[in-house]
């Protein structure tokens, strides 16, 4: 049973599951409001909306995805109560040169999707000019952050010149997302040799920047090691649930007792994320009700901590 809304009205699970889920079903407060309130009309206004921290755009280059088309992918989020979705580039993932991917993800974001794209532009501190990257994403495309890929990029978390990127994006206000993985290890294509990252000297790299805004996106409990408690004792990072497993993972993972996880994550430090297209976003979605979650930790989850990054 999901908490109270209003005065001791409570929604069950399997209204919750259509709420959510089913494109006709009502808002979610509707439900929570009581019968009473699910005959009124609908508004968009209504009910607990998403933002999506990870999602991508384009073509992904090892296989066709349904959604890759960015109108699709908006409809589709839409359908779910995804009202806003960081948006990164499937492009940048084995690109060299990233001013043209950034420049046509951000004019992307500004003409399709109506307003639902947030572009998150791609810097690599292990390659040349990616000062001037960073720049042109920060003041020429108005990115309010940038998305890494070390194991695709070739460098690791210790590498003097991502402690820098990481200052300067503090300057900057910006978030940093780090991309533990893109696909699970046995899928990659046998041209392509990805080592797994080392989060280890990400704890030690923020002890000096407290006002770091650092993300890890399909970090799954494995990809952490046994770095999850220094990371939430001694950072603000936070974690995406994408690549959380298990029956009610999420749920388990707030209590410190998933099996792949070394540690308990709080809600605090937990976001919404899909890695739509190449996941179905209902793959997350059914993650949030299969934990036994009431609305105090829906709404932070959900929405309410994904704000504190990105206004």
């Amino acid at each position: 049973m999901l908490a109270n809304l209003n005065e001791g009205q409570a929604i069950d699970r399997r209204r919750f599951v259509q709420t959510l889920m089913l494109p006709a079903a009502l808002p979610v407060a509707a439900a929570l409001v009581g019968s009473a309130a699910q005959t009124a009309e609908p508004t968009a206004a209504d009910g607990l909306d998403i933002i999506d921290c990870n999602v991508h755009l384009f073509d992904w280059p090892f296989r066709k995805l349904k959604y890759a088309q960015t109108d699709a992918l908006a409809e589709k989020l839409r359908r779910h109560r995804i009202t806003k979705a960081w948006a990164g580039s499937f492009e940048a993932v084995l690109h060299t040169q990233f001013d043209a991917a950034n420049r046509r993800l951000a004019e992307e974001c500004r003409s399709k999707g109506d307003g639902m794209f947030v572009p998150i532009g791609t810097v690599n501190p292990g390659g040349p000019d990616w000062e001037e990257d960073l720049r042109r994403c920060h003041e020429a495309y108005r990115m309010s952050g940038v998305r890494l890929y070390p194991a695709y990029h070739g460098y690791g978390l210790d590498y003097a010149d991502f402690a820098k990127l990481l200052a300067e994006t503090a300057k900057r206000g910006m978030l940093v997302q780090i991309v533990l993985r893109m696909e699970d290890e046995r899928c990659h294509h046998p041209a392509l040799v990805i080592e797994a990252v080392d989060v280890g000297p990400l704890v030690e790299a923020l002890k000096t920047l407290p006002q770091a805004k650092v993300q890890l996106i399909n970090s799954a409990g494995r990809l952490l090691g046994k770095n999850v408690a220094a990371l939430v004792r001694e950072t603000q990072v936070t974690f995406d649930i994408a690549a959380t497993e298990g029956n009610g993972g999420v749920g388990q993972l707030i209590a410190g007792t998933n099996y792949s996880y070394t540690g308990a994550i709080p809600i605090e430090r937990l976001v919404f994320g899909s890695h739509a297209p190449f996941f179905p976003c209902e793959s997350a979605l059914m993650k949030l009700f299969e934990s036994p979650l009431d609305l105090a930790e829906l709404e932070p989850l959900m929405y309410a901590n994904a704000k504190r990054l990105i206004a």
